[in-house]
């Protein structure tokens, strides 16, 4: 008779269920007056109330992929983290404060359903990368202030614990400064994609120009600006290859948070470009399982 084999198994990781398509707010755009935001939760199954996290995804401001960056919200769920990956408003349909107004209606929803999704509404972090990072920095710079609170839940703060910014854009006007002139020059036209997200389209409520042509709209967009002794603790990673959100963008975000004597930590991996593979790895993972550990 052949026998066997025996595998012993050490449980380490909750069983996780997904729960795809949650409506968190229904939103006005360009092209339609009730547009629907939605969001996809990874939910480990335990008994005790949980932390959880928002999710939100780059995309250029023009994409809000909330099936982005699996690998991370995986191991951040097995850690177990309610997470909670977002969609929001991109232009050229919808302008600034709406995405970062989006950011904030997903944090109200998950804390008013916090017993819904097994979640300490008392410990919520949001994590973002490129477009989402600068969303991410926005709602942390702005921790519990009611301002860009905006739909439903107002009863709900929007106060989070801390926040996870990976190689975002913290100043507007300086996005290309460490790049080549005609970078540059592309960066500052009318039909570059910041000064589309900042300034509107025009002929629809917009306004022409580029992103330094409006120099109070463009200082309004940027979080660097409302830095206050009561913003949330950042963790900022960049890569020191970053050809497309230049590395400066974080450190000037981090000098400021300093400071403002926030508490603020700051990372550059080397070789490591925007978004790519080396983003995808444990050593990442871990160091940003860690940073919201020590903040529950």
């Amino acid at each position: 008779m052949v026998e066997s084999k025996i595998l012993n198994v050490r449980i380490r990781h909750p069983k996780i269920n997904f729960v795809p398509d949650v409506v968190y707010a229904q939103v006005p755009t360009l092209q339609r007056p009730n547009q629907l935001l939605q969001m996809d939760l990874l939910m480990p199954q335990v008994q005790n109330k949980l932390p959880a996290v928002i999710f939100v995804t780059g995309g250029g401001f023009i994409s809000s992929n909330k099936a982005r960056q699996l690998q991370l919200r995986m191991y951040l769920a097995e850690k177990n983290f309610v997470v909670a990956s977002i969609n929001y408003r991109t232009a050229p349909n919808s302008r600034f404060p709406q995405p970062l107004e989006d950011v904030k209606s997903a944090i109200r929803f998950v804390k008013a359903n916090a017993q819904k999704f097994n979640v300490d509404a008392e410990k919520i972090f949001v994590i973002g990368s490129s477009a989402g990072g600068y969303l991410t920095a926005f709602a942390a710079v702005t921790n519990g202030d009611k301002i860009f609170n905006v739909g439903e839940n107002l009863h709900v703060s929007s106060k989070i614990s801390a926040a996870v910014d990976l190689y975002g854009i913290s100043d507007l006007t300086k996005v290309a400064e460490n790049f080549s002139a005609d970078v540059q020059r592309l960066y500052d036209s009318a039909g570059s994609i910041a000064a589309l997200f900042v300034n509107g389209v025009p002929g629809f409520g917009g306004v022409d120009g580029g992103i330094s042509a409006h120099k109070l709209a463009a200082e309004k967009a940027n979080p660097i600006n409302y830095i206050t002794k009561n913003s949330a603790p950042m963790l900022l990673l960049h890569g020191m290859a970053d050809n497309v959100v230049s590395p400066a963008q974080s450190d000037l975000l981090f000098q400021a948070l300093r400071a403002h004597g926030v508490a603020a930590e700051r990372y550059l991996i080397p070789n490591a470009g925007h978004a790519d593979e080396y983003w995808q790895q444990a050593e990442v993972f871990a160091l940003i399982a860690q940073f919201l550990t020590n903040h529950l």
